[in-house]
């Protein structure tokens, strides 16, 4: 449960240019789709699809870091990490269940010839897609407990792109129709209210400072 008297505290010290750039974003934001990637070696490409979850409005990014240990590379990600939520798992196995878990149909990125186009992608459902590493593209477990299929059509020689420009096409693409449909594809006013917390928090020097001083002379 969000503390509204300390949400409107913080609020309070940022500038109303600010708190209306977060209004402004916070609506154009969804949960609708979530990405997830897998085990990429390089690491630039996982930051690289953070940028584009941030700038076309996806606000969680989940990581499988099953094989490699990485972090994100901040001069790629160019500051993304402070507006989208990272979740990382450990294992494919768990990142799998905690998606299903929530709602989410797994969707594979994969360029076989029998997956749907897409221009012709149901976004209705809430889906989580996946992308795979560079070199082998996705696991057999996740082809194997996919509910769907999913590939950017090319005409040219070369069968696959890039992962990051990959996502990119495929999250601007969804993006843009979702905000063009009927679907109820935007945030809760819950998850708004915890955005505004997490965002003025991380736009705020001193916060602990801050935070320490508030609570102290606002005991809960």
């Amino acid at each position: 449960m969000i503390d509204l008297d300390y949400l409107a505290f913080l609020e309070n010290i940022l500038t109303d240019n600010r708190k209306e750039k977060f209004l402004k974003v916070l609506a154009s934001r969804t949960k609708h789709f979530t990405i997830a990637v897998e085990d990429v070696f390089q690491m630039h490409n996982t930051s690289a699809v953070m940028r584009s979850c941030e700038v076309f409005g996806i606000q969680e990014l989940n990581i499988i870091e099953q094989r490699y240990g990485k972090r994100i590379d901040k001069e790629i990600a160019m500051g993304a990490q402070k507006w989208v939520d990272i979740n990382q798992f450990d294992s494919i196995t768990n990142c799998l269940s905690t998606l299903k878990n929530q709602g989410y149909q797994i969707i594979a990125t994969t360029p076989h010839e029998n997956d749907c186009l897409l221009e012709d992608f149901d976004i209705t459902k809430p889906g989580a897609l996946f992308f795979g590493t560079e070199r082998d593209g996705l696991s057999q477990e996740i082809l194997d407990k996919a509910d769907g299929f999913l590939k950017i059509p090319m005409v040219g020689f070369t069968e696959s792109l890039n992962i990051s420009v990959s996502a990119a096409i495929i999250i601007q693409n969804l993006t843009n129709r979702l905000r063009n449909s009927d679907i109820a594809w935007q945030l809760s006013e819950d998850e708004i209210l915890e955005k505004r917390l997490a965002w003025a928090k991380s736009s705020i020097k001193d916060i602990k400072r801050i935070e320490a001083r508030y609570f102290e002379e606002n005991p809960r």
